[in-house]
């Protein structure tokens, strides 16, 4: 009887290009063509949500990884050159970053080294909570891009980072690009030396070094699989140091993104009702016949009541008492919503990016431990000045917001009152108090913003300046067009006496002349020299310690999905092992090669090269004729690590047997350890000296189960979750198996009505809507589960013929 229960399959629409399980629970993510990104449970294979592909990310889906704590998936988009990190639980994309090459594989590790020097650390990790007020959610009616900062969770960047233990994802591309992202988000190290482009990647669980499979163009111009290993010492050396400044610069960068945001909806809550004024005055310029200034006109009107035709006209048939009402209503909220986002969200913002910048500079001034990993305290010094412009430019953005307030105020006021005269209509008596306090304020407010400039009309095709705040959140480096007014102010005045304070490091400047956008611009450019300086620094630590060229690509796999295609790569973290699995169709098709180096570049480690014999190791034992069948020959399709000590496998079988597929499991207990080392000649490639190769022959007693109807080619496997996906050459028909239990349905499900299996298979084709079940859901019914989909004559017919074609 064999082993593995089947526990679900499908006809998918779109041919899947990758497929990965879950590390902590029983779900899978495919990817496919279109760009979709679907997460189905183990039970039945249902869907539990899909991910369209949209315009503001990409639709080339071109590798997949699960952070170690199953929460988050990380994906990268070829089209566009960028990383999603999509949180799990809602399918919703939390975090979004650009690449500067196509990243063609990734993988998602966390570390398992204890350090002592660490876990005092991860006590005190929260100490910013006891200093720093929460940050404000965003609100939810701008139409901001994260949902980091919108939803309303107790902590938004904890959740991001997940547990205080480092997890890195690392990325790999075209042209030897390898790059190393703390917590998915932060860039610890950008390597450079590597060459080829990146086929798979792994980096140890120690730190100690990553191992990366590459495809290199030989001398003579042909396609070479070589197997690269990377010193990345200095990474364990100081791995509580790279935590703490990783999670600190972490804090940082998404602080940044919060201020862009809160920018953001503040220029959204800045209305173009605003620039209605500005406007109207212009063309009222532009068409009046008199040689009188606007500024006099409204200054008559203000003190003998009197006004020109043209002026009466303007308010009256344009400006209207109606939309005059609603026009000072409009300033009033726009000016009180951003009011209330420079103090709610600016502010505090600002203030948490002092912090954590203060923190960065302490660890800067412990040279020993922190110069190694490039903290300049030059650079954070800075970084700490340009924060402090933000918010001094920011506090001027609120004084001109409270004087515009109370300007329009008084000139509304003023204005309703004179219009409401103009047409002969009743105005109440509490409007037609004026003092001559109010007179001389709206006088004030007349000769300051109703004067006309010329310049001002080539620029923005206005003559008028009345409302200053919109030129704040103008995203342009052209200087602001009525900076405040300064005069009178002692404070500036004794700066600008005296020679000690006036180049005193203790004081933020504070660019009288830029708009808010300038110096928020400034801002990001310095801070992000600071946290661009450390990958730099520990990319550049990363030395190449083993270049081993394995064997040529086979001209017949150019069309194969490089997103599954042999060699793969195992982490070992017992044995402190990389291992590395591939197969050389060309020099032997029935033997699988096995490359093992320790994760300690320093340290040697015998039997690095040994081969498994595949030819015959079906051990039909349950078979009265075992003895009259003959030995099967047969060649690895897929093989991935189950485990430490365990394989699974894709076979096929010769043409005699029709090429049957099996799905198998090989032990690898006898293949470890083999004594033969294997001499390799560095100068050859390894295919040019397979002969020398130790080799080892397994059997696999009932560890195997035959893939009927169906041509399978790709496998998936998870060993924590004992689970394994079994994809087709054509990728679009799965079958998913429980590895550990046995398939006790088998006989059952033979005997099912064929129109039944039909209907079964259609109703698992159509597609489930996204979010139809939480991801926490417990999987229910158990004799669903260990259902066997059976397909139909014409069903298989069909499919063998997709597949052919």
């Amino acid at each position: 009887m064999p082993a593995f229960r089947q526990v679900g399959e499908k006809q998918l629409p779109n041919p899947v290009l990758c497929m990965a399980w879950s590390p902590k629970r029983d779900l899978i993510a495919l990817a496919n063509t279109t760009g979709e990104l679907l997460l189905h449970r183990l039970a039945s294979f249902q869907r539990v949500w899909s991910l369209p592909p949209s315009e503001c990310t990409g639709k080339e889906i071109t590798a997949l990884a699960w952070r170690p704590d199953g929460k988050i998936l990380a994906f990268s988009l070829g089209d566009t050159k960028q990383v999603v990190l999509c949180g799990v639980e809602k399918a919703e994309i939390l975090h979004v970053f650009p690449m500067q090459h196509p990243v063609t594989c990734m993988h998602w590790m966390e570390v398992t080294e204890e350090n002592s020097a660490l876990s005092s650390f991860y006590n005190s990790e929260d100490e910013s909570k006891l200093f720093l007020p929460k940050l404000p959610t965003l609100p939810k009616s701008y139409s901001t891009t994260s949902k980091i900062f919108s939803e309303e969770k107790s902590d938004e960047i904890m959740n991001l980072l997940g547990e205080v233990r480092l997890n890195v994802l690392v990325l790999g591309g075209d042209a030897g690009f390898v790059e190393l992202y703390a917590y998915g988000m932060y860039k610890i190290a950008t390597l450079t030396g590597v060459s080829g482009t990146c086929r798979s990647l792994s980096l140890s669980s120690d730190l100690k070094s990553l191992s990366v499979i590459t495809e290199v163009r030989s001398a003579d111009n042909n396609p070479e699989i070589c197997y690269i290993q990377l010193d990345t010492g200095l990474l364990s050396d100081c791995l509580s140091e790279v935590t703490r400044m990783a999670r600190k610069f972490t804090h940082i960068s998404t602080l940044l993104q919060y201020l862009h945001l809160s920018l953001t909806c503040m220029c959204e809550a800045w209305e173009d009702i605003l620039m209605q004024m500005d406007l109207r005055l212009t063309k009222f310029v532009q068409e009046k016949n008199t040689n009188t200034q606007v500024q006099d006109e409204f200054l008559e009107l203000l003190l003998w009541g009197q006004s020109s035709p043209e002026l009466q006209a303007l308010l009256m048939n344009q400006l209207t008492v109606k939309g005059l009402k609603k026009l000072g209503q409009s300033i009033e909220s726009s000016y009180s919503s951003i009011q209330k986002l420079v103090i709610s969200h600016l502010q505090s913002g600002s203030e948490a990016l002092l912090y954590h910048l203060s923190e960065v500079k302490g660890m800067c001034l412990w040279k020993q431990k922190f110069e190694p990993l490039g903290l300049d305290s030059a650079a954070i010094e800075g970084a700490i000045t340009a924060v402090g412009s933000f918010s001094l430019k920011a506090n001027e953005l609120l004084q001109v917001i409270d004087k515009s307030m109370k300007n329009f105020k008084a000139f509304f006021r003023w204005l309703y009152v004179a219009m409401l005269r103009m047409c002969e209509e009743h105005v109440p008596p509490e409007l037609n108090k004026m003092t001559q306090k109010d007179i001389a304020f709206v006088a004030d407010f007349l000769s300051e913003h109703f004067s006309e400039n010329e310049e001002l009309f080539d620029r923005k095709g206005k003559y008028f300046n009345v409302e200053r705040v919109g030129q704040y959140l103008k995203d342009e480096d052209e200087d602001l067009v009525s900076p405040p007014n300064t005069k009178g102010n002692q404070w500036l005045k004794f700066l600008q006496e005296s020679t000690h304070l006036k180049e005193s490091p203790l004081l933020f400047p504070s660019f009288p002349q830029k708009s808010l956008h300038f110096v928020k611009r400034m801002m990001e450019s310095v801070i992000e020299q600071c946290l661009q300086k450390p990958a730099e620094v520990i990319g550049k630590s990363v030395k190449q310690a083993v270049f081993l060229p394995l064997y040529t690509v086979p001209e017949s796999s150019e069309n194969t999905p490089r997103l599954f295609e042999l060699p793969s790569l195992w982490n070992d973290k017992k044995a402190k092992m990389h291992y590395v699995l591939f197969c050389m169709p060309e020099v032997s098709p029935s033997k699988l090669y096995l490359l093992r180096k320790g994760t300690d570049p320093n340290r040697h480690i015998p039997n690095s090269v040994m081969s498994i014999d595949l030819s015959h190791h079906l051990d039909n034992t349950d078979d009265d004729n075992a003895a009259a069948q003959p030995n099967y020959i047969y060649s690895c399709l897929d093989a991935r690590f189950y485990d430490d000590e365990m394989l699974t496998v894709v076979l096929q079988g010769s043409e005699e047997e029709n090429r049957r597929r099996v799905l198998a499991q090989l032990p690898l207990a006898s293949a470890l350890s083999c004594e033969t080392e294997f001499n390799w000649q560095t100068h050859l490639r390894l295919d040019q000296q397979s002969g020398a190769i130790p080799c080892q022959e397994l059997v696999l007693g009932n560890q195997w189960r035959e893939l009927e109807s169906m041509k399978a080619q790709f496998v998936a496997v998870n060993g924590i979750r004992k689970v394994a996906c079994v994809l087709s050459a054509n990728l679009r028909h799965i079958r998913v198996f429980e590895m550990d239990v046995e398939d006790e349905d088998d006989e059952g499900a033979d005997s099912q009505n064929a129109s039944a299996d039909q209907d079964g298979l259609d109703a698992s084709m159509t597609s489930q809507g996204p979010g139809e079940e939480s991801v926490e859901a417990e999987d229910e019914g158990g004799e669903q589960k260990g259902a066997v989909f059976q397909k139909t004559e014409e069903h298989l017919e069909s499919e063998e013929a997709l597949e052919l074609s």
